[in-house]
């Protein structure tokens, strides 16, 4: 059977060649490019090469292509994950946490005449002017952050 299609393949070729001509090529007065097996005015003649496929080299390209698109899927399967969807819940519920929070704490620094903090001691220490502001444009940043 092998014998066969090898007896074809080798007739075939031969007749390919023997029946094989010259090709031409030419330009119309369009600008557009033409090619034939039969000469025109002003035509060139196009030297083809022809030769026999290499199967061992496109089996190596082949193998090739495969070994990069393997090593791509197994680094995109390897590549770590985005957030599950209930990280993804977790992290909106503490921002909406945070935002209330923060919002609560700005009614507070806006209503209030005067802010404190609590030291080491447990004892109230009240802010100045310029710690009152800096805390209510802190607490301005943080509703921004969270709230939006």
């Amino acid at each position: 059977m092998h014998i066969r299609i090898a007896i074809f393949v080798t007739v075939m070729a031969a007749a390919g060649m023997l029946f094989a001509g010259d090709v031409y090529k030419w330009t119309d007065d369009d600008g557009n490019v033409y090619y034939s097996d039969t000469p025109v005015a002003n035509a060139e003649r196009v030297v083809v090469d022809s030769r026999p496929t290499d199967p061992k080299h496109i089996q190596a390209e082949t193998q090739a292509l495969a070994d990069v698109r393997a090593q791509k899927a197994e680094e995109a399967a390897n590549a770590p994950q985005g957030p599950t969807k209930e990280e993804l819940q977790a992290e909106v519920q503490e921002r909406a946490e945070n935002c209330t929070k923060y919002q609560e704490r700005q009614v507070q620094f806006t209503q209030n005449r005067r802010i404190y903090r609590m030291d080491e001691n447990g004892e109230r220490v009240y802010y100045d002017e310029d710690e009152m502001a800096a805390a209510r444009a802190r607490v301005a940043e943080q509703v921004d952050e969270f709230c939006n």
